[in-house]
């Protein structure tokens, strides 16, 4: 069973992120602050559970935390600050956006820059120990999965529909026939034999 807190204050938040891996499509996370009697026996790391159960969560999660918020943080970006900047960056802009501020924060991981004067804890595997975390986790993938699917749409030939732009061989195979797109991100290593990928 995941626990609710990790601390003892009332307004504690989770937060992850989704996509790091990506080679295509922003980094997104999310943060949730959820009320002390909050109950779910299905909510578990994002990556445990199928893409029914995550958009059954959704709604759900969103109705009865006390508040959430969700940041894309874009190719360009990712390229110009790293994506493990990236991902920080996309978790404080999400914290943010919370119409209650934090009094402690829990991040998945095992690094999180110190959020203005709020003291924060990371938790490594945090998605499958605490619920407002894995909350966050549910959030930030489908949120992240919704855009990815849209924007299969103007470049179908590469399935993001289906591999999110994860670096899947069928994605590898494409960004060799294809080349690369607006949204791939250029500072990773997007082909295995990255020096005859022509960028």
């Amino acid at each position: 069973m995941l626990k609710l807190k990790h601390s003892n204050f009332k307004y504690e938040c989770g937060t992850d992120e989704a996509g790091r891996g990506c080679l295509a499509g922003p980094v997104t996370a999310a943060a949730v602050i959820l009320p002390e009697n909050f109950k779910n026996n299905i909510l578990n790391d994002s990556k445990k559970l199928s893409e029914s159960k995550r958009d059954i969560l959704k709604p759900l999660i969103e109705k009865q935390s006390i508040c959430f918020a969700f940041t894309h943080i874009f190719e360009n970006e990712i390229d110009n600050i790293n994506i493990l900047n990236a991902s920080i960056l996309a978790m404080h802009r999400s914290i943010d956006q919370l119409t209650i501020k934090p009094e402690f924060i829990i991040v998945d991981g095992n690094r999180f820059k110190t959020y203005g004067n709020i003291p924060h804890e990371t938790i490594v595997k945090g998605d499958s120990k605490y619920l407002s975390i894995a909350a966050a986790s549910v959030l930030a993938k489908t949120y992240r999965d919704s855009y990815m699917s849209k924007i299969h749409e103007e470049f179908p030939m590469y399935n993001w529909k289906k591999n999110k732009g994860y670096p899947t061989k069928e994605h590898r195979e494409a960004i060799k026939t294809y080349g690369i797109t607006k949204y791939h991100r250029k500072s990773f290593r997007l082909l295995p034999e990255q020096l005859k990928l022509d960028l």
